[in-house]
């Protein structure tokens, strides 16, 4: 089985999720290559061949020139999995990858299983188990499913020089994201709020709990989607992404999309009833019990 690797590579640097590519192939057992559109020095880490295309000629991004730069490696390289990360680049990138080779494609995986894939639905409540009906595929991983490979290795590079129509697509930048109400990533303590402390009227006891701890109030994406709070403090792929001193996750279950946001944290507690809920495995602790009886007497004795 081969894997060809679609890297991500933004504003001069190779994107982590690179690495979390590579430790996804190697779960499948798959051998790897990969395809950089970027410069030398950005060049991955690993074991096997790097395609190098030169983001100074092709853009950052641009549709069909990067289209036709991984058509190129995947021509060279045959592989039987193109895949990418569940990003912005991945979400434009790869169905038009699966279109040009007429080949199905499997979006947001998160897991591994027999003959298939896990991926999120129903808005990432759910999962479900998926096998691609053709033999080739393109695939697109959720950032944080997959722990990040440790970089070694020297691999063989092989430049890609391709002239591509660009469509009238010029690549001209990026335009930084709207100021958002609160900027959590500055922020040294975060307590987060999930679906798990019941009610909206139940906000204003979390928010105690993080005034009281000098932070700041943090949301999963069900709270936000409820209206419960503002989409400013959502933490996740879909929010923002933190890395606090302390952060303390509060009836959160802990979804991938979540988790990805704050796994750098220094140190996390979580508060659960559900002693097996996704957030125990990246907690430092985990206190099991009913939030909103726990989170007042918490309170209250940080107060004294």
């Amino acid at each position: 089985m081969k894997a060809l690797l679609v890297c991500e590579y933004r504003e001069g640097q190779l994107l982590e999720t690179t690495y979390e590519l590579m430790t996804f192939a190697d779960q499948l057992g798959a051998e790897k290559a990969a395809i950089l559109i970027g410069d030398e020095e950005s060049v991955p880490q690993m074991d096997g061949t790097v395609y190098l295309a030169e983001a100074a000629g092709c853009g950052e991004y641009n549709p069909a020139v990067h289209k036709q730069v991984v058509l190129a490696a995947i021509e060279k390289e045959k592989p039987d999995y193109i895949i990418l990360s569940h990003s912005s680049y991945g979400w434009d990138l790869a169905p038009r990858l699966a279109a040009a080779l007429k080949i199905g494609q499997v979006t947001e995986i998160v897991g591994i299983v027999e003959d298939g894939f896990e991926a999120g639905c129903c808005n990432a409540k759910m999962r479900r188990a998926v096998t691609p009906s053709t033999s080739q595929a393109v695939l697109t991983v959720q950032a944080g499913a997959f722990a990040a490979a440790t970089p070694q290795g020297a691999p063989a590079v092989e430049r890609i020089d391709i002239s591509a129509d660009t469509q009238g697509v010029v690549f001209k930048g990026y335009e930084p994201a709207e100021k958002k109400e609160v900027d959590l990533a500055r922020a040294e303590v975060i307590v987060s709020a999930g679906r798990g402390i019941g009610k909206k009227d139940n906000i204003p006891v979390i928010a105690e709990l993080a005034k009281v701890m000098g932070g700041e109030l943090g949301a999963s994406r069900p709270v936000v989607d409820a209206g419960w709070v503002d989409h400013s403090r959502q933490v996740g792929t879909t929010g923002q992404t933190v890395a606090p001193k302390l952060y303390v996750a509060c009836g959160v279950s802990g979804a991938i999309q979540h988790l990805a946001g704050m796994k750098k944290s220094d140190f996390v507690v979580a508060i659960n009833k559900d002693k097996d809920a996704p957030i125990g495995e990246v907690a430092d602790v985990l206190v099991v019990a009913d939030v909103m009886q726990f989170v007042p007497a918490l309170t209250e004795a940080l107060q004294k």
